[in-house]
């Protein structure tokens, strides 16, 4: 009688089998709910981190900038670009008191992929630096908006 018993209790019921196609449903449906809620707030929000990263290169670009303007009493011309703050420009002005080391391990690529640009002396100070936002064109509104050196704070 014993052993009966205890057969008894590991057969599964006949409401114990699992979940029925309305239950995995509902399951589905508040995924999907959670889902759409989300991933909007997230999506958006790539754009944004792309600006502030591209703000963030400007200013250590602006901070090796001014680390050779120290150093040798100019900025990098236009013409010597942004390598000069990696290697010793050879165009004149040849720079006097060059780190040898340089003033930056990399010129970074703005979030997008594209170089940024450098003007000096620049139309908004000693020197501009500029990535052309999502778009690559110069102006834009929003995400495709410029990203300006001098413009950083605002």
């Amino acid at each position: 009688m014993l052993f009966q018993k205890s057969l008894l209790r590991t057969r599964p019921r006949w409401n114990d089998r699992g979940f029925t196609l309305i239950e995995i449903m509902v399951v589905i449906f508040i995924i999907a709910l959670l889902a759409a809620l989300v991933v909007p707030k997230i999506i958006g929000r790539t754009e944004e981190a792309k600006r502030v990263a591209a703000k963030a290169q400007i200013r250590e670009i602006e901070n090796a900038l001014n680390l050779y303007h120290l150093d040798n009493g100019t900025y990098p011309t236009t013409e010597q670009t942004l390598d000069a703050l990696i290697k010793k420009p050879t165009a004149p002005p040849v720079p006097n008191n060059y780190k040898a080391d340089g003033y930056i391990s990399k010129i970074p690529k703005d979030p997008w992929g594209r170089p940024y640009l450098y003007l000096s002396p620049g139309n908004h100070g000693e020197f501009d630096i500029i990535s052309l936002g999502a778009d690559g064109v110069r102006g834009g509104k929003g995400n495709n908006a410029d990203i300006d050196s001098w413009e950083l704070d605002k």
